[in-house]
């Protein structure tokens, strides 16, 4: 359908100006609104820009190793996107490995939803609807309409958008992250947000889904930042305020309502099944929450049975698992032990990886053990490339199957790693080998599905391994804000 271009006149001279920086800009017919736009990028630049992003992502990310899974969720994307704005494109859709509630998509036909977030959906149309939306930023070029503004030379152009992502407040590994993705994700305007949830909702109906399933994705991101912050209450944290990437997004309470009036313009007949019961059977047994790739946290230990070891955080800290680290983070968020792997090409003892990772101008080093495993700790000013120093505290340490890792100290300033000097030492000393004792608590979580008893989420709960397990279940179910499914109906838990 026909939709007001995002931009207003007021751009149009500071994007001739970046066309003329860059070198030239192209005139294309934008394939939702029909306008003609000045872009810095034409359809081939897109289509280059995602395949090159592309393998960078999965190398990020990993594809989630499920050949059925993936080759379904493609054949929904393929079904959605021949009727979209830009059927002629050739349109790649991913499943990423990641617990992260997110999706995005990239200039050029590349759309990724996480198994994170597969996981609270409820049907085949509520993915449809997190897909659609994507498609709709490709379809509309919002990445073309990013690059003509923003000169991203450096950055590469991704223009890659989050459907919505839950982060906490205080995460420190995100912070310290040099990750291809930490370059790449960035936030779309308003207008362009509220612009590919229209266009969900019309590839929805043009699919024979109810557009009604763009609110129950909206209202999955709602419950979820609401769920995050009831959390933080609960531990007297402050709960997060936006601040950050998140906050240039619509907020959640104006996109429900505009999605809303949005699907009652639509007539309410005529839709197909929404294929709930076709997607639980797809979702049974998907890891939910960490994978045993990359590792488990059961409390305030971290369990890594592939690599046969485990950290554990000192009392009042926590862990925070990424993809390329985990942290053990104190209660301020300003200080905590970062643990990574040392790539073979970065030395092969522990004199070699701190010359080549600090390159440092002094140094004062003390051999020691952890659990029986040889270690070196290293305090002393590193020096990068361009000649910048900097203080760095870390011990390297060759744990189980020879591998070599980093622990690195770090923290907002000095003053912060000061006060967490008891708490980093005590971190570091946790690390050890992963004994048999460990195998039960190292092994993942995966959904399952059960009929809802008489005895309602409390029942379910009882049997569940969730912390705060009412409040989850009722949250990957669809029903934290209130209600509940009938008895005998099949309902996601986790075991």
């Amino acid at each position: 359908m026909p939709l007001p271009s995002p931009s207003s006149n007021w751009r149009r001279p500071a994007a001739l100006l970046l066309c003329a920086a860059l070198g030239g800009c192209a005139t294309v017919v934008n394939p939702v609104t029909g306008r003609e736009e000045r872009t810095v990028m034409t359809e081939e630049a897109e289509i280059a820009e995602g395949r090159k992003a592309h393998q960078q992502v999965l190398q990020e990310y990993g594809a989630y190793g499920d050949a059925r899974l993936q080759a379904y969720v493609d054949e929904l994307g393929q079904r959605l996107a021949k009727q979209s704005h830009r059927a002629h494109l050739s349109w790649t859709f991913t499943v990423l490995d990641s617990p992260e509630i997110n999706a995005f998509a990239l200039p050029g036909g590349y759309v990724y939803v996480t198994r994170g977030i597969m996981a609270y959906m409820e049907s085949e149309a509520d993915l449809a609807g997190v897909i659609g939306h994507e498609i709709g930023h490709v379809t509309a070029r919002h990445g073309a309409q990013r690059a003509t503004r923003q000169q991203t030379a450096g950055l590469g152009v991704l223009a890659a958008t989050v459907l919505g992502a839950v982060v906490g407040a205080g995460d420190l590994a995100n912070q310290l992250s040099q990750g291809v993705a930490a370059g790449y994700v960035a936030s779309y305007s308003r207008e362009q947000e509220l612009q590919a949830d229209r266009l969900g909702a019309e590839y929805l109906a043009r699919n024979r889904y109810s557009p009604r399933n763009m609110v129950d994705v909206i209202q999955v991101l709602k419950s979820q930042e609401r769920y995050v912050a009831d959390r933080a209450r609960a531990e007297g944290r402050t709960p997060r305020q936006g601040g950050d990437w998140l906050a240039s997004h619509p907020s959640n309470d104006q996109r429900l309502q505009e999605i809303r009036r949005i699907a009652e313009g639509y007539d309410g007949s005529g839709y197909a099944d929404d294929g709930r019961a076709r997607y639980l059977r797809m979702i049974e047994g998907l890891p939910f929450g960490e994978s045993r790739e990359q590792g488990v946290t059961r409390g305030r230990s971290f369990f890594h049975e592939p690599l046969g070891f485990v950290l554990t955080a000192p009392e009042g800290w926590r862990v925070q698992n990424r993809r390329e680290a985990v942290a053990l983070v104190n209660a301020s968020g300003d200080a905590g032990l970062i643990l990574q792997t040392v790539p073979e090409s970065a030395g092969r003892n522990h004199d070699e990886i701190l010359r080549k990772l600090f390159n440092p101008t002094q140094s004062r080093v003390d051999r020691r053990t952890l659990n029986g495993f040889d270690a070196t700790h290293f305090v002393g000013t590193a020096r990068n490339a361009q000649g910048q120093t900097r203080d760095v505290t870390a011990t390297v340490v060759t744990g189980p199957q020879r591998r070599h890792y980093l622990l690195l100290h770090a923290g907002k300033d000095a003053a912060a790693l000061q006060r967490a000097r008891a708490g980093l030492r005590e971190a570091e000393a946790s690390f050890r080998g992963l004994v048999p004792a460990d195998r039960d608590d190292a092994r993942p979580w995966v959904l399952d599905l059960s009929t809802y008893p008489r005895g309602g989420y409390a029942e379910l709960a009882r049997r569940s391994p969730l912390p705060q397990a009412e409040a989850q279940l009722r949250l990957i179910n669809g029903h934290y804000g209130g209600g509940e499914p009938r008895v005998g109906q099949s309902v996601k838990v986790v075991r």
